[in-house]
């Protein structure tokens, strides 16, 4: 029995299997929006020193928020085929839940233009949790970054994205 092909082409190669940024000339400029998240899972006395503004490096979910912006501007500097764009809005926000002993992260990214902003507010959540991890990892190197992904994404060809 003959194998099925997949049902849609990677884009970042070219015939010959080379990598090379997608040529997003041709494509529409629209809003696009992406929300991703994640979260670092720690001991119930780490988040506490997070909540109580104790941790010795600094308030530890200011710093995170700055650098998950940062880091959703400075995608392409990291992933090596994203394209550089003029973000329209980046929002990070981090909750701490002392249920699950927990930092919440949500990351959420716009811009109007022909490519998405799903790696940027991927990048965010992940710049985000790692500031968390290296903030804390003096008291509690056994905290877990965890459940980063992508939420939803709208606009563009490809329509609305929304994870299930």
């Amino acid at each position: 029995m003959p194998k099925k092909k997949p049902s849609k082409k990677l884009t970042h190669f070219d015939d010959q299997g080379n990598a090379v940024m997608v040529d997003v000339s041709g494509k529409a400029a629209t809003a696009r929006e992406a929300m991703a998240t994640g979260s670092v899972l720690m001991q119930p006395g780490t988040l506490k020193l997070i909540k109580s503004r104790k941790v010795k490096k600094g308030d530890v979910l200011a710093v995170a928020q700055l650098a998950g912006i940062t880091a959703a501007k400075r995608t392409p500097d990291l992933i090596p085929l994203c394209h550089p764009l003029a973000l329209s809005s980046v929002k990070v926000d981090l909750v701490c839940d002392s249920k699950k002993n927990a930092v919440h992260i949500t990351a959420t990214c716009k811009v109007t233009g022909n490519t998405g902003v799903e790696m940027e507010a991927l990048t965010a959540v992940s710049a985000a949790a790692l500031t968390v991890y290296d903030m804390c990892k003096a008291v509690d190197r056994g905290m877990t970054l965890t459940g980063i992904k992508l939420l939803k994404k709208s606009g563009g060809k490809s329509g609305t994205f929304t994870a299930k």
